[in-house]
């Protein structure tokens, strides 16, 4: 009883096609390494996100000390606004 080639062809790959399917369904049923991509992706945006407000209040400091008060105050109001409105993004 032997097995025509292209039967046997057809049988390799859907084994194949199988092993794939399993291999993405454990992938997805792996919470804890979702979990830890999720928190890596938060990480990363959190640090963007200090380092932003970093320059923005070191810009405003540089204008405070080469610019009349009413300048760094326009300016340190500009920089607030633009964190709190990029928060609520």
């Amino acid at each position: 009883m032997s097995i025509e080639p292209e039967l046997r062809a057809e049988i390799e790959r859907t084994r194949a096609e199988l092993g794939e399917t399993v291999e993405a369904l454990a992938a997805k049923a792996d919470l804890r390494a979702r979990l830890q991509d999720s928190v890596a992706d938060v990480r990363a945006r959190l640090r963007d996100s200090a380092t932003d407000v970093w320059t923005r209040l070191r810009d405003s400091a540089a204008v405070r000390r080469a610019a009349p008060p009413a300048v760094a105050a326009v300016a340190l109001a500009t920089g607030i606004v633009l964190v709190v409105r990029g928060r609520r993004r």
